[in-house]
C-alpha cells in the first residue's frame, strides 16, 4: 500500500534503538524524511549509518537531544524544520522508567519520570504545533504503553504517569482538529532493548536457563503465542501519520497480540 508520505517531513523522539526506531524506519521505507535523536551520540550515529546503509525512500538526519530538556527539544524541532522545510509528522516516544514498587519510589522518580513519559510530549508538541499547523496533513502519534489500560506488576511509574499522555492525546485530537490528528498506539510486550536486557537479568539471577525460554515466559499469556517485533508497531505508526488513516483521531490502538482483555 502506497501510504503516501513522499517527502513529507517527520520527528520520532527517542529513536535511536527500540519502538522510537522502527518508527522511524518505517516512515523513511514509506518515504517520509525523518529526523532521529537521542541522548547517546555513539547510538544515534550508528542508527543513521544504518539507515544510510539500507538505502531507505526518505532522508534521515540525527540530532543528539534530551527530551526531558526543553531546550534540546526546541533545537531538535528548529533543526528539523530547517533541514526539510516543514514539518508534517510528529511522533513522540520515550523509554521506559525503572522498574519499582510503590515503597521503594521516592519523590524525586515521579518528577523525573512525569518530565520523561508527560511533559517530554507536552513540550514537543508546543514546539512542532505551529509548523503541524502549516501541513497539510499534520499528525501527532504517541507511543504509549498497554499499561494505561492495564497496570503491570512492578511497573509503578509506567502504569500511573503514562495515562497522562492518554488524557493528552484525547484532548488535542479534539482541539487540533480537523487540521491535526493525534492518536495513540499502545505496545505491549515486543523484542526490544529493554525486553532483551530484562531477559538477560533473568538469566543472570537464575530466572530462566537461556534467552529462548525468557522468550517463551513473556509470551505465555499472548494469544499470538509470540511477542512482537518492533517493525510491527513501526508499519502502524506510519499508517496513522499517512492520509490513509485520514478520519481516524483520538484513538488508541493496542498493539500486543491480543494480552489486553478490557
Amino acid at each position: 500500500m502506497d501510504l503516501e508520505l513522499d517527502d513529507s517531513a517527520a520527528l520520532v523522539t527517542a529513536s535511536s534503538s527500540g519502538l522510537g526506531l522502527a518508527s522511524a524506519r518505517a516512515l523513511l521505507e514509506a518515504g517520509a524524511n525523518v529526523t532521529i535523536c537521542g541522548r547517546d551520540a555513539d547510538r544515534l550515529e550508528r542508527a543513521r549509518d544504518d539507515f544510510a546503509e539500507t538505502n531507505t525512500a526518505g532522508d534521515v538526519i540525527a540530532v543528539q537531544a534530551d527530551i526531558t530538556d526543553p531546550d534540546d527539544i526546541s533545537r531538535l524541532v528548529s533543526q528539523t524544520v530547517e533541514e526539510f522545510g516543514g514539518l508534517d509528522h510528529l511522533v513522540t516516544s520515550a523509554g521506559g522508567p525503572p522498574s519499582t514498587t510503590f515503597l521503594e519510589t521516592d519523590e524525586q522518580d515521579w518528577y523525573q519520570a512525569y518530565d520523561l513519559l508527560v511533559m517530554s510530549v507536552v513540550w514537543t508538541v508546543e514546539e512542532a504545533h505551529e509548523h503541524l499547523l502549516e501541513s497539510e496533513q499534520g499528525t501527532i502519534t504517541c507511543i504509549t504503553s498497554r499499561t494505561v489500560r492495564e497496570v503491570a506488576d512492578g511497573l509503578l511509574l509506567s502504569n500511573s504517569v503514562r495515562r497522562s499522555v492518554i488524557g493528552l492525546m484525547k484532548t488535542i485530537s479534539r482541539e487540533f482538529a480537523p487540521e491535526i490528528r493525534a492518536n495513540a498506539v499502545l505496545p505491549g510486550t515486543i523484542e526490544t532493548p529493554r525486553i532483551e536486557e530484562l531477559i538477560e537479568a533473568g538469566i543472570d539471577r537464575g530466572t530462566y536457563d537461556n534467552y529462548g525460554e525468557g522468550l517463551e515466559e513473556f509470551a505465555s499469556e499472548i494469544p499470538m503465542d509470540r511477542i512482537g517485533e518492533p517493525h510491527e508497531l513501526g508499519e502502524v505508526v506510519a499508517f496513522l501519520s499517512s492520509p490513509r488513516a485520514s478520519f481516524v483521531n483520538g484513538a488508541e490502538i493496542p498493539i500486543d497480540g491480543g494480552l489486553l482483555r478490557s
